[in-house]
């Protein structure tokens, strides 16, 4: 049996090699189901190596039977892994320019945390967003947690990392975008904002906000109006909601 400290090794490793290590059922299943994701290798408990099979997942790789607590060694002590890693290549991003035409796309500018860039991945494909935009410094690596808490997202939406994120803006602007940046200082609530396709909201990091680069680089700044006594929300709460009023005013045809 390893000890932690080869197991903390081996994850070291994993990461040093371009290893994405992916693990929760929704996160390996929808690896599994894409076919643009090259799984390496591929390990389940026997109940989830049931469940694969019943549900007619495609493995693409040679599953490895393994014990629950063989998989809990190579993770966090709080990590739900449901009987099932895999370790895969990354993604390829994309450029700017090889996004489909979309009506929405969604810019992260530094958020770090990967439990909330997960949840927004989520809640973007929910929304039916084509495409997140990160820096490729100060953002997460798109495995591990953030995989986790996208719960299959990864697969969903386009992940695009850039060098610059004011000349990102300035090409989507280019493209025809109308760029938004949500920030509390905003001269008006985004459900008031006058707002077309296609549409680029900016979302800024908890505590920092936008940065003044950003800033200058949109076409409006708007604010989410809360009626209640707390008036700000967790980054990837307002994701949630400022795609909630942009989709639905996009769809319904109310934008202006």
């Amino acid at each position: 049996m390893p000890s932690k400290n080869r197991s903390s090794s081996r994850q070291t490793q994993a990461k040093h090699d371009g290893t994405v290590i992916l693990y929760g059922w929704h996160t390996v299943k929808a690896a599994l189901e894409n076919p643009q994701r090259r799984i390496r290798r591929l390990f389940a408990t026997e109940n989830a190596a049931r469940r694969l099979a019943q549900e007619g997942v495609p493995l693409r790789a040679e599953l490895e039977p393994v014990r629950p607590e063989m998989i809990a060694r190579r993770l966090s002590p709080d990590a739900v892994h449901n009987g099932v890693l895999a370790e895969a290549d990354p993604l390829p991003s994309p450029e700017l320019d090889e996004i489909e035409r979309s009506d929405l796309v969604l810019v992260l500018d530094q958020i770090t945390d990967p439990h909330n860039v997960g949840a927004i991945l989520r809640t973007a494909a929910a929304f039916d967003v084509a495409a997140v935009v990160t820096t490729a410094r100060h953002s997460p690596q798109a495995s591990g947690v953030l995989a986790k808490s996208a719960s299959g997202a990864l697969e969903y939406v386009s992940l695009i990392t850039v060098p610059n994120l004011a000349r990102a803006i300035e090409q989507l602007r280019e493209r025809g975008f109308l760029v938004i940046g949500l920030d509390s200082g905003g001269g008006d609530d985004l459900a008031g904002t006058a707002v077309r396709a296609p549409l680029a909201l900016i979302l800024g990091a908890e505590g920092k906000g936008l940065r003044q680069l950003t800033r200058a680089s949109c076409d409006y700044l708007a604010r989410l109006d809360l009626p209640g006594r707390i008036k700000s929300l967790n980054v990837s709460n307002a994701a949630a909601l400022a795609l909630y009023i942009a989709r639905k005013r996009l769809v319904g045809g109310t934008g202006r």
